[in-house]
């Protein structure tokens, strides 16, 4: 399978990291979205949306949206819960972490270290990106009170999909010393013997 990425997005690190902790080998197509590169005819073809992550499979067809691709890779492994109810706090927690924690903890993170520069229309919704942010955090810092993880006490896609930006917060102005049980739980997941850096290209 190929994956169109970049390399420093969280979001195309969540499928590189559980695809290293399940053994699948992906090929690597970076696409620079600073230079257009998703706004093609050729990668509009692949992905109408315009965005990375892309997954291609193995007939062909493509598979966009990161927790979409999480999903695909973790159906029938140890990361996607027998229990019915578990997999429904799964998905609780992914939809969580594009709506409520993504849109301010990543967003944050590009403007400061990843795009070019900040315009002063951005600067500007810094105390609104860092108000909502932290408002996610302390979400997820109750719910980790006494847990590992953040559905039934085992590693799941919930975790990969919060674990993408939630290690890189500081890059984007989030003090995660105010967060005990989150860096507990940052730790756990990178003591996996399979664990992967997000620089790390595999």
């Amino acid at each position: 399978m190929r994956l169109y990425q970049m390399q420093d997005s969280g979001n195309c690190y969540k499928p590189r990291l559980l695809a290293h902790l399940l053994g699948i080998n992906l090929e690597l197509i970076d696409v620079d979205i600073l230079k257009g590169e998703s706004r093609t005819a050729d990668f509009l073809a692949k992905n109408p949306n315009g965005r990375t992550p892309t997954l291609e499979l193995d007939d062909g067809r493509y598979l966009a949206e990161s927790n979409a691709i999480l999903f695909y890779l973790a159906e029938g492994t140890q990361f996607w819960p027998d229990d019915r109810l578990a997999r429904a706090q799964v998905l609780q927690w992914m939809f969580f972490e594009q709506y409520s924690h993504e849109p301010y903890i990543a967003v944050a993170r590009f403007w400061k270290v990843i795009a070019p520069e900040c315009p002063p229309a951005m600067t500007a919704r810094f105390p609104e990106w860092h108000q909502k942010g932290n408002a996610a955090l302390s979400v997820m810092e109750t719910h980790l009170t006494g847990r590992h993880y953040f559905v039934d006490e085992h590693y799941t896609i919930a975790d990969i999909a919060l674990y993408a930006y939630t290690h890189k917060a500081t890059d984007g102005g989030f003090d995660l010393t105010k967060y005990p049980n989150i860096r507990h739980w940052l730790a756990k997941l990178e003591t996996h013997p399979q664990h992967i850096k997000m620089e790390t290209r595999v």
